[in-house]
Order: structure tokens, then C-alpha cells, then sequence
């Protein structure tokens, strides 16, 4: 049965600042591996011990071992190439930029898990629940799908996305087997079948976005197929884009809900829910009984502090679609989704996590 977990976040947090420093260093060969492990596992320490004193349900190391939260791939897999995906976004700075995952140009091939890093001293010192993210296989049919480049060696989308599905399953295999109870799928791409600009682009070049949504979600429950699951969580985090507080989609999960809740093979759904692009609650009716929903209502994209009683009417109003039982809360999306981390501090951010407890105590209790 899966733990309800009421007080969470996404899982990135922002990144101190000497441990950018010391990433920066190592990326130009001044800084040896190790060292830069030892002051990322101090930096985890900090963080963990931080997440305890706050009382988060389940806790994560900030994925602050990682360029961003899913460069992991590329760094364990052969056969991606510098080239990127151009993506636009929109918010402060906006503009168009490369993703930060990398293309694939050759056959792929799994040189290590990904999460070897990480997952062993997450054991040792978590002291509780902790959960691991992995980035889902739907994304990279469009996050590291060139063409030009990939369609020399997957003519279709839907050709890399079969190798990548055994790559993240042999990874979801391995995190279950070392006792890890929560793992989570991000999947921010999902918003590339909602957004009524990109739907049109996708038509332009004569793809079908209704059948790719179809492809991205076997795609994805592929990878868990034949998975053992009955100790473990299993959520998929969907939000619009978050990179330096901006986002690259917009749009509500109408147009998607139907398949994306009634097929993913998933206990629980965050969602990104802190501004009126996200639409509103109504989709949540499509929801499977029995399966929970994380209301993704306090955004990591600005300063301000949510009003508590207005999170409070906010869950009360979810609660006409999914059981309040079955509900959770968490900030929309990550903290530092990219190491160089959103528009706010890390005391804005740990007040941000305290509002997330406090308000889930006053909510549900201390269950």
C-alpha cells in the first residue's frame, strides 16, 4: 500500500553556492572527482538534516550531484552528442535555448546506472523515507530527438524511445532492489501534448500528438513492466518547464487527462498547480479511485509566500475530485530543476518547504 506522504517536495533543491563553484572548477579539469564528491556529500548532509528539522514526509539529496535533473542520462548512457533540442521559453529572460539533456547521435548503450552515485549514500545517512527521481523515458523522444542527427540511427521517435525504456527500467529495477520505496518519474514533456502552440508544431511537421501522447505513456509504463512494486511508490511528476523560474509550456490538463491518468501505470500524480496556466481542478475527476494526487500549489518561481488559508480552499476545492485521503501537497516543481537554480534564495526556499508542512499538519494531521 502505498504511504500517503502528505508533506513533500519534487525533489531539487538549490545548489550552494561554493558547491557551483566547485562543480564549474572540476568541469575545467581544476577540480579532482573526489573532492567534488566530498563537498557534494557534505552539501547532502545539510540539506537532509534541513529537510528533517522541517519535518518533510520523504526526503531527497537535493539532486545536487547533478548538472540538472536529467543530465544523469547522458553522463551513464553512450551515444548522446553535444547537440541540442532548441527549446523557447517564456518568464524572466525568456528566449529560446538548447535543453539541457543532450541529442542522441548513436546507437545507445548503458555504460553505468544511473543513480550509482547517489543511491548508497542516500541509504546510509537519509535516517527515513527518501525518494529518487528519475527523468521517465517520454521525454527524450522529444527532448533528444534531432533531426539531422538521431534519425540517422532511430528513424522514428518512437524507435529511441524502445531503447530508452530498457535503460530506465534496468535502473527502476536496481533502485527497488536496493530497498529504495519511493521512486518518482519526472516528466515535464507531457505539457508538449496540452499546449495548444506546440500541438500545432507537431501537426506542422506532420506528427501526431495525440498518438505520440499514446506512444510517450506505453513508453513510460514499459519501463515499469515486470518491475516487483508491491514495497514501493511509484509517482510521475508532470509540470510546464522549470529552468531559472521559467516555463516552456502552457496549458490545462484537459486535453490529456483522460489517457494520462486512466493509463499511466502509477500510484500517484504530482502536478504542477501554482498559476492559472495550469487550468484548473476539473481533470482531476479522471483520476482512478485509489491512486493519489500531489497538488503541486506553491511555486518555486518566485519569492513570495502563498497565503495559507488560500492553500487551504485551494486543497478543499481538489477535494471535489479526488478524495481528500488521497491528496497530498508540494511546491510545483523543483527548486533548481537545473543547477543554477531558481529566482530566490535558499531561505525563501526552506520557508517555501516549512509552509508545505505546516499546512499538510493542518490539513491531514500528523499521519
Amino acid at each position: 500500500m502505498p504511504k500517503s506522504y502528505r508533506a513533500q517536495h519534487i525533489g531539487s533543491l538549490l545548489r550552494p553556492p561554493e558547491l557551483l563553484q566547485a562543480r564549474a572548477a572540476h568541469a575545467t579539469g581544476t577540480l579532482p572527482l573526489e573532492q567534488l564528491r566530498a563537498l557534494e556529500d557534505r552539501a547532502i548532509l545539510q540539506v537532509l538534516e534541513k529537510q528533517r528539522q522541517l519535518g518533510l514526509d520523504v526526503v531527497t539529496d537535493g539532486e545536487l550531484r547533478r548538472g540538472s535533473w536529467l543530465t544523469d542520462m547522458a553522463e551513464a548512457v553512450e551515444g548522446f552528442v553535444p547537440d541540442r533540442v532548441p527549446l523557447e521559453w517564456k518568464g524572466p529572460g525568456g528566449g529560446v535555448e538548447g535543453s539541457t539533456a543532450h541529442a542522441a547521435g548513436a546507437k545507445l548503450r548503458k555504460l553505468r546506472k544511473m543513480t550509482a552515485h547517489e543511491v548508497p549514500f542516500l541509504k546510509k545517512h537519509a535516517h527515513g523515507p527518501f525518494k529518487v527521481t528519475l527523468p521517465a523515458p517520454s521525454n527524450f523522444m522529444l527532448a533528444s530527438y534531432k533531426q539531422g542527427v538521431t534519425d540517422k540511427f532511430y528513424p522514428t521517435h518512437a524507435d529511441l524511445l524502445k531503447d530508452i525504456v530498457e535503460i530506465v527500467r534496468d535502473d527502476v529495477k536496481w533502485l527497488i532492489s536496493e530497498g529504495v520505496e519511493y521512486v518518482q518519474f519526472d516528466a515535464p514533456f507531457y505539457s508538449h501534448y496540452l499546449d495548444p502552440l506546440q500541438r500545432a508544431r507537431m501537426r506542422q511537421e506532420l506528427r501526431n500528438p495525440d498518438k505520440e501522447l499514446e506512444n510517450a505513456i506505453e513508453g513510460d509504463n514499459a519501463a515499469l513492466r515486470e518491475v516487483p512494486r508491491a514495497s514501493a511508490t511509484v509517482g510521475m511528476h508532470i509540470c510546464r518547464g522549470n529552468n531559472k523560474s521559467r516555463w516552456f509550456t502552457e496549458g490545462g490538463y484537459d486535453s490529456i487527462a483522460e489517457k494520462l491518468f486512466g493509463r499511466l501505470e502509477v500510484d500517484r500524480f504530482l502536478l504542477e498547480y501554482d498559476t492559472a496556466r495550469c487550468g484548473g481542478f476539473e481533470p482531476l475527476r479522471l483520476v482512478p479511485r485509489g491512486k493519489s494526487v500531489v497538488l503541486g500549489l506553491i511555486t518555486t518561481k518566485e519569492p513570495k509566500l502563498e497565503s495559507q488559508s488560500e492553500l487551504r480552499r485551494r486543497i478543499d476545492e481538489a477535494s471535489k475530485y479526488v478524495p481528500l485521503e488521497n491528496l497530498a501537497l508540494s511546491p510545483q516543481c523543483g527548486f533548481a530543476s537545473t543547477a543554477a537554480g531558481n529566482l530566490l534564495s535558499a531561505d525563501e526556499q526552506w520557508k517555501k518547504l516549512e509552509l508545505v508542512v505546516d499546512t499538510a499538519r493542518k490539513v491531514w494531521g500528523s499521519s
